[in-house]
């Protein structure tokens, strides 16, 4: 695995994952806290069908993700790599390389997004309010 993460760090120059800065390692944090302990809890509802109690840990998590990936996509949007900064360096030098980044990490911005809009819309995840009949 490590070998792995070499080198996707190297080939695709991540320099996220190749010298992760602290501010990045807070984001894999709660990704193990919070986001990870979500995925066995989601399935089991999704694939039960019709609790309806899944759709604000649902909404929790899409933003929650999709908040973290804002500051990862602009890191690699605007950041200068050339300069010897944080990342000493390293990192995408052309912009097709840090397109090809931006698409790596794009489906865990697309992927909540969509959950989050399916949550919202959906009609099998609004709480209905149970009227009393007169």
């Amino acid at each position: 695995m490590r070998n792995l993460l070499k080198w996707y760090a190297k080939e695709f120059k991540d320099p996220l994952l190749q010298d992760p800065p602290t501010w990045f390692k807070s984001f894999l944090f709660c990704e193990l806290v919070f986001q990870l302990p979500f995925f066995p809890i989601a399935t089991y509802a999704f694939f039960k069908g019709g609790c309806e109690w899944i759709r604000t840990p649902a909404i929790i998590y899409s933003v929650h993700t999709m908040t973290t990936l804002i500051p990862i996509l602009s890191t690699f949007l605007f950041e200068d790599f050339s300069k010897a900064s944080g990342f000493k360096g390293q990192g995408p030098k052309t912009f097709h390389e840090r397109l090809t980044l931006i698409s790596i990490y794009a489906p865990y911005f697309l992927i909540p997004l969509v959950l989050l809009l399916f949550m919202l819309r959906s009609p099998y995840y609004k709480y209905e309010e149970k009227r009393k009949k007169k």
